[in-house]
């Protein structure tokens, strides 16, 4: 081989990857193009009706579904990072998708800042919770307007910065592989691909380090939080306790949605099962559905406050 021709082969493979998710997909292509167009459009009109009637209810203008708002906002933005290209590649492509290391990179750094953030944000509805439950006098000073403004930007600033740094280490590594058998791009993709040993130890370690402190770290304190609303609740009236639990429980759905996910996908990166293309492409369209589906549903069904605006926002739509 010249040294043009090998030149030119370390570029491809530095600045290109092969997705390879959807070789498995293929014999199916249409019904999955079907099955993930519906989801989308279910998250969209679904996240976006609740959305608006958050945002135009001034009864619902109190921290905790502002919360509920920024996490269904959040997992809506998600979803527009993966669906259009996926719906994309599935019509028009015909195997696998050849993509920039830059593009897989940026959607890499969205997924799992947007993943990491939802953590956060559970963390914080479980602190308000906590507060309202078993604090409830100091409620009003604790849990003020200028705290929720800071934890929100606290929720989405620390996962994009550390995530942002895995990514930036891991993309900035030369790649000796170029196959994802993923569905979408991932951090733990690009440091498997990478050629160099010590490098991309260390990245992996940082790596592990962000989960920990936007991810293990936030779901301790939700489990710390709904415990001691729980011990709370057993020493209070039976009235009591039930309504403070009511409001518990969709949060604690979708912490239980987020944790199941995401212990699959991280299990899945520790493991190394990257060399199971069935498994790694099982695992992407879990992450992608159930995700963008389960959340609407819990707090569009089980949170009465909610509900009730909305059957009244559709009926006064069907009456005009």
């Amino acid at each position: 081989m010249t040294a043009e021709a090998l030149n030119g082969s370390l570029l491809v493979v530095q600045t290109s990857l092969t997705l390879d998710g959807l070789r498995q997909l293929f014999d199916h292509r249409f019904l999955f193009f079907f099955l993930f167009l519906s989801a989308y459009m279910f998250a969209l009109c679904s996240d976006g009706l609740v959305l608006v009637v958050i945002c135009t209810r001034h009864s619902l203008h109190k921290p905790m579904y502002v919360f509920v708002a920024a996490l269904l906002l959040n997992s809506l933005l998600g979803g527009s990072a993966i669906y259009p290209r996926l719906l994309w590649d599935l019509l028009w492509e015909s195997g696998s998708v050849l993509v920039t290391l830059s593009a897989c990179a940026c959607q890499a750094w969205v997924v799992y800042t947007l993943g990491a953030s939802a953590f956060m944000l559970l963390a914080a509805m479980a602190f308000d919770r906590y507060v309202a439950i078993c604090r409830p006098m100091r409620y009003a000073a604790v849990v003020s307007p200028r705290a929720v403004a800071a934890l929100l930007v606290f929720c989405w600033l620390l996962p994009a910065a550390m995530v942002g740094g895995t990514t930036l280490l891991a993309a900035r590594q030369p790649l000796c592989l170029v196959r994802v058998n993923r569905l979408f791009c991932d951090v733990y993709s690009l440091i498997r691909l990478s050629c160099s040993g010590n490098e991309a130890q260390l990245t992996d370690v940082f790596a592990l380090f962000s989960s920990v402190v936007t991810i293990m770290l936030p779901a301790a304190f939700v489990l710390f939080s709904y415990s001691s609303i729980l011990f709370v609740c057993l020493c209070r009236t039976r009235s009591f306790s039930g309504k403070a639990l009511r409001t518990c429980v969709p949060h604690l759905l979708v912490f239980i949605n987020y944790s199941a996910c995401s212990a699959v996908e991280l299990l899945q990166r520790r493991l190394q099962a990257a060399d199971q293309p069935a498994f790694s492409v099982l695992t992407s369209m879990l992450i992608i559905l159930v995700q963008t589906v389960l959340n609407p549903v819990v707090y569009g069904l089980n949170m009465t406050s909610i509900t009730g605006y909305v059957r009244r926002l559709l009926g006064s739509r069907k009456t005009d």
